[in-house]
């Protein structure tokens, strides 16, 4: 009889952990690139993740405020595809879940906590004050994407992507 007590009592002891840890929700990935920054951002079931938690804001922050991130806006705003991505992800249903959260009251706990933190102003305060930052701007008219941004907009292949968006497939979120 205690052999099985014993036994029970291991179980539970290691159990409990092992259940607990898959359980446990996987950290959200940070994007790199200003085009994976874009991707989240239009995609309605992620898209403010940057808004809840003020340690995702600081990198997002970083992204919008680099000229590269424009570039890669303009030559996403060109493509039919992407907005036809964008409108799906509205009717998926994480979109509301999305919203939903904003019901929880550790995001404002967070921020309340980030607004007391001096290294989170320090933070931005660093990013917006880098003389690296401040070069990337001055030369963007230079830029090799930003010319290729213009340049696409005579390219009639991309009036044709628009003309035959209607129908391809791959236009699709789903596709």
């Amino acid at each position: 009889m205690k052999i099985k007590t014993i036994v029970a009592a291991l179980l539970f002891t290691v159990a409990a952990p092992v259940l607990a840890a898959d359980a446990a929700p996987a950290a959200p990935t940070v994007p790199q690139t200003p085009e994976a920054w874009l991707n989240r951002m239009t995609d309605f079931t992620q898209n403010q993740s940057a808004y809840k938690d003020p340690k995702v804001f600081v990198p997002w922050f970083n992204a919008v405020t680099e000229p590269g991130f424009y570039a890669a806006m303009g030559n996403g705003m060109m493509d039919p595809a992407g907005w036809t991505r964008m409108m799906g992800s509205m009717m998926d249903p994480n979109a509301y879940r999305n919203m939903a959260e904003w019901a929880d009251p550790n995001i404002y706990m967070k921020w309340m906590a980030a607004g007391m933190d001096p290294n989170f102003y320090t933070a931005l305060l660093t990013q917006m004050t880098d003389p690296g930052k401040m070069m990337r701007w001055a030369m963007m008219p230079m830029d090799p994407k930003m010319w290729s941004m213009m340049m696409n907009t005579m390219n009639p292949n991309m009036y044709m992507k628009w003309m035959m968006a209607p129908w391809t497939r791959r236009s699709g979120r789903w596709a």
